[in-house]
């Protein structure tokens, strides 16, 4: 039994590599990769494209399916190793890291949303142009989460854009490191779980 789930926590290991290769080319389009790259597409966008059929992982410029897709790889090999490592599993183990891994993700993002807005921070300072194609992009990242970061702070008071960046980073990084103590703490808890 070990034996297998050493080979099935290889295979998935290997597998989320592939799945994160195929995510980082995505980022470089107008490369052209020859028949590597088609061969890459069909092992992994089979996966990829049943994450993305819902419709709720997808929300503007965003598209959170290849993240989620990563987050249950990532659950399928920890069972795996720990399987392998322990020869059996409880459903405490189970549980804690279900919620390692959601908020594996959710930590991940809240990091993403930290560096976009702290770029946005720094272009309005140093005066960029903010018209190029890589700061519209920053702009329609950050804009969605500034408005709801600065609606749910101050509700329907107006405050200088630069006062709302640097709040908005700061509730961004108070959440990642409460949630991370609390998800660490509950985490401690639910792994001690008898059964």
């Amino acid at each position: 039994m070990q034996i297998i789930m050493n080979i099935l926590a290889g295979l998935t290991g290997v597998y989320m590599l592939l799945i994160f290769i195929r995510i980082m080319l995505t980022w470089f389009s107008g490369a052209n990769y020859g028949q590597p790259m088609e061969i890459l597409c069909r092992i992994t966008d089979p996966y990829l494209d049943w994450f993305r059929r819902f419709s709720v992982l997808r929300t503007g410029v965003f598209d959170l399916s290849p993240i989620v897709a990563m987050a249950v790889l990532s659950l399928g090999h920890n069972i795996f190793m720990t399987m392998a490592r322990y020869g059996g599993i409880s459903i405490g183990v189970i549980a804690a890291m279900i919620l390692s891994s959601i908020w594996s993700a959710v930590s991940f993002i809240l990091g993403f949303f930290i560096i976009v807005l702290g770029l946005r921070l720094i272009a309005y300072l140093t005066n960029r142009n903010v018209y190029s194609g890589f700061w519209q992009v920053i702009d329609a990242i950050a804009k969605p989460v500034l408005y709801r970061i600065n609606r749910l702070l101050f509700q329907r008071r107006l405050v200088h854009y630069q006062t709302g960046i640097l709040v908005s980073i700061g509730f961004l990084s108070v959440a990642m490191v409460l949630g991370g103590f609390l998800v660490h703490e509950a985490v401690s808890l639910v792994q001690k779980l008898p059964i």
